[in-house]
């Protein structure tokens, strides 16, 4: 796979890291122990609450729209049945009747019915027929964990996101995932980004939440 090499311009990142600190010198204390987990970041998918805007996670891990009338539907074809099944737990969380759809290749289509409520995602990422993210698509928690469940992945040097087939949407895809905070590699083979570093690997677990039910053990970031 290669690596692009155009970088986006500095953004202020939506979740930020910690800033590095620099070494002092300190008395030993006695080591606590911790009573309590760690918190949640407010950004966490764990903390929000769902809305039917977040499919647009699945459209940028290569998922479609359609539009019919004033309605619209997301589809998207996954490898697993864990991702699946997750999905369309999401879609129900979120008040969307979902499907699945015979695929080839022993894949699984999984689909939302055509409402109104998606409309606007349609509107917002269809551009012709070419589905791309609008210029102020946020990739907050939600919409991480939707894309992340669509087809993230770890591989030995990071976590890899999946792009749709589109070229026109890696760029934007790659500036919504700065602007959280990850600056990640722009892979064209594939497509996909890749985030790495501890850091950021650490921080993107706390925003995507737990892993679905039946996910493996390479699907999620650590």
């Amino acid at each position: 796979m290669s690596a692009a090499s155009d970088e986006p311009p500095a953004i202020e990142p939506l979740f930020a890291l910690p800033a590095p600190e620099h070494p002092v010198e300190r008395t030993p204390q006695p080591r606590r122990r911790r009573t309590a987990p760690p918190q949640a970041s407010l950004f966490s998918a764990v903390l929000a609450e769902p809305r039917p805007v977040d499919v647009a996670g699945v459209l940028a891990g290569g998922g479609q729209v359609i539009r019919m009338g004033g309605t619209a539907r997301v589809s998207v074809v996954v490898t697993q049945e864990w991702r699946a099944a997750a999905l369309l737990a999401a879609f129900d969380r979120r008040g969307l009747t979902g499907s699945r759809v015979p695929t080839v290749d022993d894949h699984i289509g999984v689909r939302t019915a055509f409402c109104a409520v998606l409309a606007p995602v349609a509107d917002a990422w269809l551009h012709g027929t070419v589905t791309r993210p609008p210029a102020d698509f946020r990739a907050d928690g939600l919409a991480l964990r939707l894309w992340a469940i669509a087809g993230g992945r770890r591989d030995s040097l990071g976590y890899l996101l999946p792009l749709p087939s589109a070229e026109s949407a890696w760029q934007p895809l790659r500036v919504a995932l700065r602007v959280a905070g990850f600056d990640a590699e722009l892979l064209t083979s594939g497509p996909s980004l890749r985030v790495v570093g501890r850091a950021h690997l650490a921080t993107l677990a706390d925003v995507l939440g737990p892993p679905p039910a039946g996910a493996d053990d390479h699907a999620w970031p650590t």
